[in-house]
């Protein structure tokens, strides 16, 4: 195995036997010289995730801990980890070594960038009409169309990972750690891409949607995030871009649907005191 490795990759496994190995194969095959150093940090796995991890290749490094944490699992992966950039990748995504090695290029290159992703790509093949429709709205939004970096992958320079300490005990890590960059210190790569399978149904996509609003929630009343955009602005912002496409309208209607519900059973769960939990949508890994 090679010492000195262009770049770090850890990927926080919680039962995710089903998918780790399609990702680890997509980096080995596109990595031949072993640019990548791989970290599976299997974490409070009930099911194969470390054996199946281990089993891909003899150059994967797999790290057991017993607690079911994405935070616990990530900073296990830093103690584990030896290379700068550092790339965090969620299991379910799929992305090819060259993206990763292309987000690695832009920051040799350029010392401002401590932040970046590869560009989002969403696979809506296996997705419902409702979802589809919802999708398309999206793409016109103030956070798909702004740099950002997130959803499943982003990578750190030296300099970006030292913008903080420990992974906080928190669900939102993605936004935590954006939020810490201003927009000139992150980047997308657009030549690159990773993606992600949106969820099956429109139920599944809404509960998706809770989590991460009640994950938005935990950030701001722990005072982790620094005061942004308003929702009330970026929503404007959507409207006056969407009302010059009316082809777009009635998706505009299922858009709707699919933000004010989550939000709302987000706000109910913090008004109950019931706590932030992690949850996942099971449609996007069959």
């Amino acid at each position: 195995m090679i010492a000195n490795h262009r770049m770090s990759v850890i990927i926080p496994a919680h039962d995710e036997e089903a998918v780790i190995g399609r990702l680890l194969a997509r980096l080995i095959d596109g990595d031949p010289d072993e640019r990548l150093e791989l970290v599976v940090v299997a974490n409070g796995c009930a099911d194969a995730t470390a054996a199946v991890a281990a089993s891909v290749a003899p150059r994967v490094r797999v790290v057991e801990i017993p607690t079911a944490s994405k935070p616990a699992a990530l900073n296990a992966g830093d103690a584990a980890a030896s290379a700068f950039p550092r790339a965090y990748v969620d299991a379910d995504v799929r992305v090819e070594a060259h993206a990763l090695l292309a987000v690695a290029e832009l920051m040799e290159q350029d010392s401002g960038v401590l932040a970046a992703a590869p560009s989002l790509a969403i696979d809506l093949s296996r997705a419902s009409l409702a979802v589809r429709l919802h999708y398309r709205i999206w793409a016109h939004s103030d956070y798909r169309r702004e740099s950002h970096i997130g959803s499943g992958v982003y990578v750190l320079s030296r300099a970006g990972r030292a913008r903080f300490g420990a992974f906080p005990s928190i669900i939102a890590d993605d936004r935590y750690v954006q939020q810490l960059f201003d927009p000139a210190e992150r980047r997308t790569v657009p030549d690159h891409t990773f993606s992600i399978s949106a969820p099956a149904t429109l139920d599944a996509e809404i509960a998706r949607a809770t989590r991460i609003a009640a994950g938005n929630a935990e950030l701001e009343r722990t005072g982790l995030v620094r005061p942004g955009a308003s929702t009330a602005h970026s929503a404007h912002s959507l409207l006056r871009r969407i009302a010059r496409h009316p082809r777009l309208w009635p998706a505009l209607v299922v858009y709707g649907y699919g933000k004010a519900v989550p939000r709302l059973r987000a706000r109910r769960r913090v008004q109950a005191g019931l706590p932030v939990l992690w949850s996942r949508d099971e449609s996007s890994r069959v």
